[in-house]
């Protein structure tokens, strides 16, 4: 009956699983279908798929999840939007063949996949009920439950298409074989690796050439417009210091916030986890049980909990802090583990306790009933969020004041402003539009209101992280041509880079042409100023610490010892390299590493050949006419096609 109940609830989005984009960091993207549209092509439709369609709405779903999750994402903001409509595309891609070969997920496999991923979901074998399942899946995935149901739907779905594309493929021998070879030889390498960086203090252009550069180069040289405010300044910090909290106000937040205050009956505990999840035989879980018994004696036996926890535990939140669960209030967890740990005095240690997840050995820490916290135990920590609060208050009335005085009068002066509201004028460096205003914690609103505003023109209050600001300009420098003195420390830089690079690239083939002359690769590095080492033995997935990837050196392994490689340019760098000593892949070897090399070939031609299904999919659905692309829409999202 609870299986029958659940089943009734599955719902209806699609899972397709979690997908890892690497776009030089990786990010976590749950692709989130929308309802299915018919009919004519939306203004907002970035990509039709039969009757459905991918609206530029959805991808900026997409973006806007992402951007919660990594705040720092901006810039790379166009290849997540590539990213997310392919895979949104080939989602929808996969709904329409599945339907046109008459492939689609039952609700058993779904209810099977869902007591995977959420065994509290049932009590032995009966469904616990939707609230209590609504609850696990929110604050396990922090999603809905429809939504979280149809991403398992999708899961499935894919799997299958997976199955049915690779399931023919196998790895020979000879495959394996190059594989061994490729990943067991190995390379010892000489080398120094160049950078012009390094050089450039060295290089001192004298003033003839900086003068011959200034002129060749003039039109280069721009110096931008750039203005100097004067700026009136609410300072918080300053009023902070100034404000004073009475015990009566400290009294007051707290019976304001008792809420917060209110202990409830809780334990501060530690477990160790045998994982049951997963194992599908009663010899499997006997076998898991038995090794919880072993651990269970050496607890008793005086073993140290702390140690095996981040021995034996397989509760990856709390395995390396040694099985602490820090305090748990009732409710938080299964029953089972909830009426033994709330049932332990501090010091205690359980015996073994069957959950949904497994066996636990739980030891009880810390044991406290529920309380009110009292106001002197909680005094202290009141005073500076108040102060703060009073600070922030008092800067905000302030600035009310500000605004209501400007408005009233476009003819009053910063000056007569200040004084009026006793407070300090003073004065920005000249800036462009480009450079950090220091003098306001580099404010963006600050900046961007000196460079909207006229000179003598009052801004309204900004709000700074010193505090509440009105500005001023006094001054516009005009963008123009920069003199030699104005731009003497860019052109210099730059003539210093140019010459390294030159440097660095010369003492490179030099270094070359002496060691194939017959002159040993230390000296003559140490001969042109720089500095050779040596390698630990690396295969071609391995990599030189601070250097190059074994990648990046492949042409090593085709060379014999003694020889040196032409120059590797490693972006402004570069590698010269000698091969000091060749290890070939040793056969006895061959036999270990059988089972590995097999696995791993083996997931690489599956998804080789799933991209591969993918992309002739694509290509089919264009044709038919089926797939219809408008990545115009994307605009500031970047391409796609």
């Amino acid at each position: 009956m609870a299986g029958a109940n659940l089943k009734n609830k599955l719902g209806y989005r699609i899972f397709l699983g979690i997908v890892v984009l690497g776009l030089g960091g990786s990010m976590l993207l749950y692709l989130v279908p929308q309802s299915p549209v018919s009919g004519e092509i939306s203004t907002d439709t970035v990509a039709k798929i039969g009757d459905e369609s991918v609206s530029v709405q959805d991808v900026r779903q997409q973006l806007n999840q992402i951007e919660q999750r990594n705040p720092n994402m901006k810039p790379l903001e166009s290849l997540y939007a590539q990213q997310i409509l392919k895979q949104l595309v080939f989602q929808k891609e996969i709904e329409f063949e599945a339907k046109r070969l008459g492939i689609s997920v039952s609700d058993q496999e779904r209810a099977d996949r869902i007591r995977q991923y959420v065994p509290t979901a049932f009590n032995g074998g009966a469904f616990v009920g939707m609230d209590r399942y609504s609850a696990e899946v929110q604050a396990r995935f922090q999603m809905t439950v429809p939504l979280f149901e149809e991403l398992i739907r999708q899961s499935l779905l894919e799997e299958k298409f997976r199955k049915l594309v690779t399931d023919g493929i196998s790895v020979g021998p000879a495959e394996l074989q190059e594989e061994f070879r490729y990943k067991n030889e190995k390379v010892k390498l000489d080398y120094a690796l160049i950078k012009p960086e390094d050089l450039e203090s060295k290089i001192t252009p004298d003033e003839p050439e900086i003068r011959v550069a200034y002129e060749k180069n003039k039109s280069k040289y721009q110096v931008p417009e750039r203005r100097v405010a004067r700026y009136a300044l609410v300072d918080v910090n300053q009023i902070r210091q100034n404000v004073q909290v009475s015990d009566d106000m400290l009294k007051m937040e707290y019976q304001a916030n008792i809420q917060q205050y209110q202990v409830p009956n809780r334990v501060h505990a530690e477990h160790i986890l045998f994982m049951t999840v997963g194992k599908s035989t009663d010899a499997e879980v006997e076998e898991v049980k038995k090794k919880a018994e072993d651990v269970l004696m050496q607890v008793k036996k005086g073993g140290k909990f702390e140690d095996l926890a981040k021995k034996y535990s397989e509760d990856p939140g709390s395995k390396d802090k040694g099985g602490d669960l820090s305090w748990i209030t009732q409710g938080q967890t299964v029953p089972e583990f909830e009426k033994t740990a709330f049932t332990l005095s501090p010091g205690q240690v359980s015996d073994l306790v069957k959950t949904q997840y497994g066996f636990h050995i739980i030891k009880v820490l810390e044991k406290e009933t529920a309380h009110t916290k009292p106001f002197d135990e909680v005094k202290n920590s009141l005073r500076a969020p108040l102060l703060l609060s009073q600070a922030d208050k008092l800067a905000s009335d302030t600035a009310d004041k500000l605004s209501a005085a400007i408005r009233q009068s476009n003819k009053i002066s910063l000056d007569d402003l200040a004084n009026q509201y006793h407070l300090t004028v003073s004065e920005t460096r000249p800036i462009s539009a480009t450079d950090p205003l220091l003098e306001l914690a580099n404010s963006k609103e600050a900046k961007a209101a000196i460079f909207q505003l006229r000179i003598g023109e009052l801004s309204p209050p900004v709000r700074t992280d010193r505090g509440y600001v009105v500005l001023s300009v006094k001054s516009i420098q005009p963008a123009h041509q920069g003199s030699l003195e104005e731009v003497r420390d860019r052109l210099i830089a730059d003539l210093k880079h140019e010459k390294s690079t030159e440097m660095a690239k010369s003492k490179a083939e030099e270094l070359i042409k002496r060691v194939r002359a017959g002159e040993k690769f230390d000296a003559a590095a140490k001969a042109l100023g720089l500095e050779a080492k040596t390698s630990d033995p690396i295969a071609r997935d391995g990599s030189i610490p601070g250097a190059a990837s074994g990648k990046q050196v492949g042409a090593a392994f085709n060379l014999k010892t003694g020889d040196v490689a032409a120059p590797l340019s490693l972006g402004q760098n570069s590698l010269v390299y000698r091969v000091a000593e060749k290890t070939e892949a040793n056969p006895a070897d061959f036999e270990k590493q059988k089972k590995q090399l097999t696995d791993e070939l083996l997931q690489s031609k599956r998804n080789l050949a799933f991209e591969a299904f993918q992309t002739a999919l694509d290509n089919r659905l264009k044709q038919e006419g089926k797939l219809k692309l408008m990545p115009e829409k994307l605009k500031g999202f970047g391409t796609f096609g």
